[in-house]
């Protein structure tokens, strides 16, 4: 991890509350020609995000949980309205640690790539990226792009694309997450707290 603590505070400074992102979110949608390219991306991510908000659920022990480890840090995520992983964890990370109190911001990795540089994935610039973050805003560890059995539908694709094909990947990626909703993702992120 990198140790640029100025660095951390300035993405911070510039990073849009969850309510921002979701507002960009819209934005692209209602202002994307509907002939671009990343347009599909962008509609599928916000229509992700909405029914992912419309069925979360605060888990209580979760939410207790965070609470027993005093946590006084935030937390950062690296993302993209228009990712799919994104799309489905980045609603439920940040609705539950707002709901904890903790304090979540949303940098655009499209928007300056120097961040996201930081924190590969395997050479990559994968997203979500969630930072954890302490109380002085120094990185104290990382999650993402997806959880562990995301992780291993990706893996079992790339083993064999002719026995599991990338449009199945898809698919399961995409059942599984709507059927999740988030909460893997922050099981494993709890446990970097």
């Amino acid at each position: 991890m990198p140790d640029d603590t100025f660095s951390i505070q300035q993405y911070w400074q510039t990073a849009l509350s969850f309510e921002e992102y979701m507002d960009v979110a819209q934005r692209r949608v209602t202002e994307t020609p509907s002939t671009d390219d990343y347009f599909q991306y962008y509609e599928l991510g916000l229509h992700r995000m909405e029914r992912t908000m419309k069925t979360f659920k605060l888990d209580e022990e979760l939410l207790e949980n965070l609470k027993a480890k005093n946590f006084k840090g935030k937390i950062l995520i690296i993302s993209e309205p228009w990712c799919g992983d994104a799309s489905a964890t980045v609603p439920a990370v940040a609705l539950f640690f707002e709901a904890a109190g903790v304090e979540v911001r949303v940098f655009l990795r499209d928007s300056d790539t120097t961040l996201i540089d930081q924190f590969l994935t395997n050479g990559t610039q994968s997203i979500p990226k969630i930072l954890v973050l302490d109380e002085f805003l120094d990185v104290k560890d990382t999650w993402g792009p997806r959880p562990q059995y995301g992780n291993e539908l990706l893996a079992k694709f790339k083993a064999d694309e002719k026995s599991y094909p990338r449009e199945e990947f898809y698919n399961d990626l995409q059942v599984y997450y709507a059927k999740n909703r988030g909460q893997d993702a922050i099981n494993e992120i709890l446990k970097l707290v």
